[in-house]
């Protein structure tokens, strides 16, 4: 199992929204040639686990929502199987009790995410040593569970998860797990520096590759109403800052309502576009 993390962060006051509308799009970018990043959305429930599209709005209150990003890393094309392997292995080992295996607050659901890291990082770290093709394959996973009212989150690399309040700014609740990201977060580096940084994509830990601790970041956030939340992938940060990203969910042309990640990974690949790029947009309403 992961180290347990006892000062899990939480933030927010709690709301009651109804439905959720989420997005997703994902580009390989203007200079590589296969795609390493996957994304998931599922639904779940005491009957079980269903998979849903790259957008949609369903409601809240019967239902928990699991939105996930990967990155892969790895020679060939390793990285795409390993983020798909990451987000394959949640589908398949979330139980179908999953509402009343987690109906507490935080330590059942970080021991159960906590397994489902634990048991990606041990198969991504097996094949890695089974097959030569494979060696060195590893993945990114940021991951969002959202209940009525509350968002737990579970962690590990440099994709990101950002909480954009209704009424206030935009701000990354995940941890970059490099260097770059610790220094920044001591406020050692300022963010222009941290982006410019040589090191900044040098990642000191995720599942599978070479890694052997695997410490995932949890957290949990209250949400309101008019809330909503971003995961990406590292090709989004590197063609857009957190303000960007802001004035693109917040001023959307007309013609581009409820279209934020197509509009996020649009404008990520048009600045830079050196890496595959992935958003997932959720809101709570």
């Amino acid at each position: 199992m992961p180290e347990r993390d006892d000062s899990l962060e939480v933030v927010g006051s709690g709301g009651a929204p109804s439905r959720v509308v989420w997005s997703a799009e994902t580009d390989v970018g203007r200079f590589r040639k296969n795609n390493e990043d996957s994304f998931l959305a599922l639904a779940l429930d005491g009957e079980g686990v269903s998979r849903l599209g790259k957008f949609g709005e369903m409601p809240l209150l019967v239902q928990d929502y699991v939105f996930a990003v990967s990155d892969g890393m790895g020679g060939a094309k390793a990285g795409d199987f390993a983020s798909r392997i990451a987000v394959e292995q949640i589908t398949r080992l979330l139980p179908g009790s999953f509402r009343r295996a987690a109906g507490g607050l935080t330590p059942d659901f970080q021991n159960l995410l906590g397994e489902i890291f634990t048991r990606i990082h041990d198969e991504l770290t097996l094949l890695g040593q089974s097959y030569e093709e494979l060696r060195g394959m590893g993945a990114t996973l940021s991951l969002c569970w959202v209940r009525p009212g509350w968002m737990y989150f579970a962690h590990v690399g440099d994709s990101r998860i950002y909480h954009l309040p209704k009424g206030g700014t935009i701000r990354q609740i995940s941890e970059d797990h490099t260097h770059v990201g610790w220094l920044f977060r001591e406020g050692r580096l300022s963010e222009r520096e941290a982006r410019m940084h040589a090191g900044r994509n040098a990642l000191q830990q995720s599942l599978g590759g070479k890694n052997q601790h695997l410490s995932p970041h949890f957290g949990a956030v209250a949400y309101d109403p008019g809330d909503s939340f971003l995961l990406c992938s590292d090709g989004l940060v590197e063609g857009l800052w957190d303000k960007g990203m802001e004035r693109i969910i917040r001023c959307p042309p007309p013609q581009m309502q409820g279209r934020a990640a197509e509009r996020l990974v649009r404008e990520a690949v048009e600045t830079d576009g050196s890496d595959n790029t992935t958003a997932m947009f959720v809101e709570l309403f």
